[in-house]
């Protein structure tokens, strides 16, 4: 059967900053289906123009999605052929259309996925962190008290870990990082993605931090956050030298602080050091 003989949406990934990143089957897409639903309607005519398409757009955002997604629906029954995309990238990833495809399923509506660009994936393959686990957060919190919740919620989250953050909040974010995670948690910067002014580092969290605080241009743009995921105790990982540190702080001051003295000294994860410390506690030798 012809595939344009029922009413589909077509999921359509768009590119994230570099125009040629578009695959050929979603220029098809593009051109083949009776309707674009957009994100922004004026971005979405931009892409369209570059690759000369002319074709139905109407306006699908976080505002009027339950609406649209009613409207949407009746015309897939009809038999219309849909071609939902967002501003950039693969929709629906942090971008409005779920409600949309949830409907689809309820209804019996095929839904067709295109492979295509993802910002969150693209810059996981680039950062020299483990790949094979990670979760995907979507972006931070915008207000401090519900973002510190979440990235303490995610401490001793072992997979790695993956935000969107704008440059308006990120060194704000890489400090709660430090206080709420661990200052020495290895984090990934990935900026401008396909785009001119692409940039990625890689730092500990309090060194990534002074190096975006040494150049503003350092964070201009679309961020993501790729952070180290947690690593269980490993006794190997303190050395006689750093708890020969702790037990001389020890003597003057209280276990917390000398810790977080020790780990400073020797630039190592004070919940690490803190944890092997218990345990030697609980086995009584020191």
């Amino acid at each position: 059967m012809n595939e344009f003989s029922i009413g589909i949406l077509y999921i359509v990934p768009t590119p994230i900053g570099n125009l040629r990143d578009i695959t050929h089957r979603a220029l098809e897409m593009l051109k083949k289906v009776d309707i674009i639903a957009a994100e922004n309607i004026r971005h979405t005519n931009i892409l369209l123009q570059h690759f000369n398409i002319k074709n139905h757009l109407i306006l699908m955002n976080k505002d009027n999605e339950k609406k649209q997604s009613d409207n949407l629906i009746q015309k897939l029954k009809k038999g219309k052929k849909i071609a939902l995309v967002s501003n950039a990238g693969t929709p629906i990833i942090n971008d409005p259309g779920g409600l949309l495809v949830k409907k689809c399923h309820f209804f019996n509506i095929k839904v067709i996925p295109l492979p295509g660009p993802c910002a969150a994936i693209t810059a996981l393959s680039a950062s020299g962190i483990i790949s094979n686990r990670f979760c995907y957060e979507g972006f931070l919190p915008s207000k401090k008290k519900p973002r510190c919740d979440l990235l303490y919620s995610l401490r001793k989250e072992t997979r790695t870990i993956i935000f969107y953050e704008s440059k308006h909040r990120i060194l704000e974010s890489i400090e709660d990082i430090i206080k709420q995670i661990d200052q020495n948690r290895h984090i990934v910067i990935a900026r401008e993605i396909t785009k001119k002014w692409e940039s990625i580092y890689r730092a500990k969290a309090n060194l990534m931090l002074q190096w975006l605080k040494t150049d503003k241009y350092r964070y201009k743009g679309e961020i993501v956050i790729i952070l180290d995921g947690f690593k269980k105790l490993k006794t190997q990982d303190i050395s006689e030298k750093t708890f020969n540190t702790f037990l001389m702080l020890r003597k003057f001051l209280s276990l917390k602080t000398s810790v977080l003295i020790t780990s400073q000294i020797h630039e190592i994860n004070k919940n690490i050091l803190y944890q092997y410390v218990i345990k030697k506690e609980s086995d009584k030798i020191i």
